[in-house]
């Protein structure tokens, strides 16, 4: 057993010296992220729109940590909205909102951590993350970074996504990054509606190809008395001129824990 399982002081203290880590490397990369932000105008051709509801029923929690995820929300993609991701550029999350403190007015939200539901300042911004990650997925841009939830805490109501093509982030080593490979450039839309998280991709130039991402081979297993789900999240790329694919590639294999009861399923050995 780990020390930081022991006892929460070395929890802390670990967690404190991973932030370090990731900021004295993020100051080697500093000139790389993207931070630059188009207020002006919007790009003309659009990549990707998207948009997931503010409000769902997630098991039994308390709904008013929906309503300050909204409050978070608000702050977090304020940060976010019109930023360009120009060639060569990396796009973090972190990097853009900062540390979610009490004194930029983020307040207690849902957090999912060490393999249960919590409440944390800040709480609840995983969602901008889940938006921004798929969106980014219906683009060239590459994602050099992306980490998942180890485990699944609420059944299907109201999700609208596959399984598991989320994206978790905890300032501010656990991040979220994409890469712009191309000689285009991107600006990314993000605010918040009444009912709403909405974002969209846009870019400088038509992009030649368009993305369809698909879930496969999803189930629902048991093994030694506890409830998994697996999936594979795949993506095709398809030429805009002609309707073929050129490439089918696999870009998630999902295996997690779920905190839910689930319908009959397979015991694995």
């Amino acid at each position: 057993m780990r020390l930081s399982e022991l006892n929460p002081i070395f929890y802390h203290i670990r967690i404190e010296q991973k932030r370090l880590f990731r900021f004295l490397a993020n100051l080697k990369e500093r000139k790389r992220f993207a931070m630059y932000k188009e207020l002006s105008t919007t790009f003309p051709y659009t990549c990707k729109k998207y948009q997931s509801l503010l409000k769902r029923k997630l098991g039994n929690s308390d709904p008013k940590l929906q309503e300050n995820k909204i409050i978070n929300l608000k702050i977090a993609t304020s940060e976010i909205d019109d930023v360009i991701i120009k060639p060569g550029e990396t796009f973090s999350f972190w990097q853009l909102v900062g540390k979610t403190t009490e004194a930029k007015g983020y307040i207690e939200g849902m957090q999912l951590a060490m393999g249960e539901v919590k409440t944390g300042i800040g709480g609840g911004i995983c969602q901008l993350a889940n938006l921004l990650y798929w969106m980014a997925l219906h683009t060239p841009l590459i994602v050099t970074e992306r980490h998942h939830h180890s485990f699944d805490p609420f059944p299907d109501s109201g999700r609208t996504l596959p399984f598991g093509s989320g994206a978790s982030v905890f300032y501010n080593y656990i991040d979220l990054r994409f890469y712009n490979p191309t000689s285009q450039s991107f600006q990314i839309k993000v605010w918040v509606t009444d009912k709403h998280l909405k974002g969209a991709i846009f870019a400088n130039e038509e992009m030649p190809y368009s993305y369809h991402i698909e879930e496969k081979n999803h189930q629902f297993l048991k093994r030694d008395g506890k409830n998994y789900r697996q999936n594979e999240i795949w993506r095709k790329t398809i030429d805009k001129i002609t309707g073929q694919m050129l490439k089918e590639e696999l870009l998630i294999k999902n295996f997690s824990e779920v905190k839910y009861p689930i319908p009959l399923a397979p015991e694995l050995p």
